[in-house]
């Protein structure tokens, strides 16, 4: 189940130049299967002289790769595909290994990258710019999208194989080169699917795979030979990317963190809300941006909500990812989970009320890092399960007076990456939609996550840049547009 390519000692390899090569520092980590604690292998980190190898090589690729034609660039992306969609299942048990989610949600995972991969394939469509005859007296316009150079996706533990594919695509298929440094606590997929970009036919250094810790990272925000920065990852650490890079004249686009919001209003199907709102928080044990685990309840219908709440949150089923029947996997690591616990204490010590409480789950068989899910309720805006991002299967219930107090507890959040409404009413969708502060807004669904074609929406807190992941957004920064003026008079 591990990559092919890893080392005799089992150390995970860079992909610089179209060949594997171990990273060169002293530095480095074990990479565990947070489920059983077994190690799978080794991660050494790059040092400069592998990171300036690997941008060498991808400027050089870059040379020939940007004037080629770009129905021959999404070649290699359609082979991409076909190998992503042939290998889908035993990708999806690695990344339950390395990870901790369940099964069904690695494989969502890599069908949500997927779609992103044949998003791409749409370049030749999708970067053209506009032509405009007779743009005054005898002068044709046109408007030109060229690729820019070598860009670097720098990717987070919780959905390491998504978003890898919400910037590898796009970056190359504009015709751009792509360095990827993915999250060091599960690297493995990423190395899988690199085995797989070695085998669709891309030129050697257009695509390249670079591990390492906070010092790589900051290596690349300040190398001259980069042009840009795709992250998504904690806010402090986007704001640390977005101001760094931007001050070496890099384009950035950093998604930083969330602490997102669920509105239920008294017209809202209470057992139909309390289902998605479940599936919302926990899934992926709650390590992700789009978990919605503040629930801000209408008065009217609290009492209920929270009963049905406390119900379906009970029948929640932790336990390893690849056992069947399990609905909550593993914490990502020994360190996560007593910040996750941490936040819990903090609930009680705040004054919220524990109404479902996690933290003495036990799975048979395993001693991993397993915590249940957890529900609060009278938790008010103030204490800081309902305002800062804990990453773990917490949720809180929150009173509101009436539908205007509810949208007014959701926008004091720092952070507007996404939110979503439970309801019948149609006006009070409306105004759900233009009067909240949050990039990805959904109405009677639990977790308003886009589709490939759409961008990824992001506000205050939850994003530094202006150029979202995903859809046109992705074109337009992995491009710069140029302006074509010509005339040829009569002589």
């Amino acid at each position: 189940m591990r990559p092919e390519t890893l080392s005799d000692d089992r150390e995970v390899q860079n992909y610089v130049d179209g060949s594997w090569h171990t990273p060169s520092s002293a530095d480095g980590q074990p990479v565990e299967n947070p489920a059983t604690g077994e190690e799978l292998a080794y991660l050494p980190f790059s040092d400069d002289d592998d990171l300036d190898e690997a941008v060498a090589a991808g400027n050089d690729a870059f040379e020939e790769w940007r004037h080629t034609a770009v129905e021959d660039r999404i070649q290699p992306l359609f082979r991409l595909k076909e190998l992503l969609d042939e290998n889908i299942d035993e990708m999806a048990e690695l990344l339950v290994t390395e990870h901790g989610k369940t099964l069904a949600e690695a494989r969502g995972e890599i069908r949500r990258g997927i779609q992103n991969v044949e998003v791409a394939c749409g370049i030749p469509s999708m970067m053209q710019a506009g032509n405009l005859p007779n743009a005054a007296p005898e002068i044709d316009e046109t408007a030109v999208r060229e690729p820019l150079g070598t860009f670097v996706g720098i990717t987070p533990f919780n959905f390491p194989a998504m978003i890898s594919l919400w910037f590898l695509p796009h970056a190359v298929a504009t015709g751009n080169s792509f360095i990827l440094k993915p999250s060091e606590q599960d690297p493995l997929i990423t190395q899988r699917i690199f085995e797989l970009v070695d085998q669709a036919g891309f030129p050697d250094g257009v695509v390249q795979l670079v591990h390492g810790g906070p010092d790589t990272v900051n290596a690349m925000l300040e190398h001259d030979g980069i042009e840009g920065i795709s992250f998504v990852g904690s806010t402090p650490i986007a704001r640390h990317i977005y101001e760094t890079a931007a001050a070496n004249g890099k384009r950035v686009q950093a998604q930083g963190g969330a602490k997102n919001h669920i509105i239920v209003t008294e017209s809202a199907d209470i057992d139909y809300a309390a289902e998605k709102t479940v599936s919302s928080a926990c899934a992926c044990a709650g390590e992700r941006c789009l978990s919605n685990d503040v629930m801000v309840v209408e008065e009217s219908v609290y009492d209920e909500f929270a009963e049905a709440l406390a119900e379906k949150t009970r029948e929640q089923t932790v336990g390893y990812g690849l056992d069947d029947g399990v609905d909550i996997g593993a914490i990502i690591s020994d360190d996560h989970l007593e910040t996750v616990r941490s936040y819990i204490e903090s609930g009680v010590e705040e004054g919220a009320e524990l109404l479902v409480d996690g933290r003495n789950v036990t799975v048979d068989d395993y001693d991993g890092t397993f915590i249940g899910p957890t529900l609060f309720g009278e938790v008010t805006p103030d204490m800081t399960i309902a305002r800062e991002e804990h990453f773990g299967p917490i949720m809180g219930l929150t009173r509101a007076e009436d539908f205007d107090e509810a949208v007014d507890i959701v926008n004091q959040s720092e952070f507007g990456n996404a939110a979503s409404l439970f309801t019948d009413s149609g006006h009070k969708a409306n105004r759900f939609k233009h009067e909240v502060e949050a990039g990805n807004l959904g109405v009677n669904l639990g977790t308003a996550a886009p589709m490939a074609f759409f961008s990824f929406g992001g506000r205050k807190d939850s994003f530094f840049g202006d150029l979202h992941a995903q859809g046109q957004d992705m074109i337009n920064f992995y491009t710069d547009k140029m302006s074509y003026i010509e005339r040829w008079p009569n002589q």
